[in-house]
């Protein structure tokens, strides 16, 4: 599989720090994506944890499985992966007053032959535009989210009690980690949009999905997300990641042998 990777982050209008991060590792197609909180600056700290420490240890884990590793492999490895920096993070918030109460969304995912095996925690989100259709591939745990599931009110409006922002899950806020794993079949054209919340709650879908549909390339894509982010008030730290699939390698080598056969031929 050939998958291009692009990321971009910003601390929008309203904050003058940053407390989301993102990471990649093209080599291994490993994504990650983190939204810290926090009071004095412990978000940047739980969400810069989380990246370096999958980044690092799924990578190293990645390559080393290679090709014997399938889709179950992956899943055991992100859990373990998460439920380790869960760990550190809760330990130092109980150890040390400036860290209390911080923790982090995540999002992450690794592309291995036709799938993608994706987890997440908390409201940070995962997209899929295929075929024009732009679909959301994670729900969100959060208040806002529960109350839509009950129906309590409509999907996207504002929750009872002012209570938007609220997420029931994150890594580093309770002694587990309660990680919501699943896999998705790949195909070639994909586009996967990893996001933080500074992106979803600014942003509508059909507008994310016109700017995916550009003839931009990707980079240019995400830094016209986070541009149409911060023209709509920008109240949050916003952070994207691309990614795109294109045609497997074993096609492309398929497809170079056709054409130098043909050539021959030719010739």
């Amino acid at each position: 599989m050939i998958v291009e990777i692009c990321t971009g982050t910003d601390p929008g209008l309203a904050r003058n720090n940053n407390e989301d991060s993102v990471a990649c590792d093209p080599e291994t197609h490993l994504c990650v994506l983190a939204d810290g909180m926090g009071g004095h600056n412990a978000g940047e700290v739980a969400s810069g944890m989380t990246t370096a420490f999958i980044k690092t240890e799924m990578r190293n884990w990645l390559l080393r499985a290679g090709k014997r590793a399938d889709p179950a492999d992956i899943e055991n490895a992100i859990v373990q992966c998460v439920g380790d920096v869960n760990n550190s993070i809760y330990t130092m918030s109980k150890g040390n007053p400036q860290y209390k109460g911080m923790g982090t969304t995540l999002v992450v995912g690794v592309f291995h032959e036709s799938c993608l095996v994706l987890g997440h925690i908390g409201d940070s989100r995962c997209y899929r535009l295929r075929d024009y259709q732009l679909e959301q591939l994670t729900k969100d745990h959060s208040v806002q989210q529960e109350q839509a599931d009950l129906g309590l009110i409509t999907p996207g409006s504002a929750p009872a009690g002012g209570r938007k922002n609220i997420v029931t899950r994150a890594v580093g806020a309770e002694e587990g980690a309660l990680v919501e794993i699943n896999q998705h079949e790949v195909k070639s054209g994909d586009v996967y949009l990893m996001c933080s919340d500074g992106l979803s709650d600014m942003v509508g879908d059909q507008t994310i999905a016109a700017i995916l549909l550009g003839p931009d390339s990707l980079q240019e894509k995400v830094k016209r997300l986070i541009a149409a982010a911060n023209e709509r008030g920008g109240n949050d730290n916003i952070t994207v990641l691309l990614a795109l699939v294109k045609a497997t390698q074993k096609r492309s080598l398929l497809s170079a042998a056709r054409r130098a056969v043909r050539g021959i031929l030719r010739g």
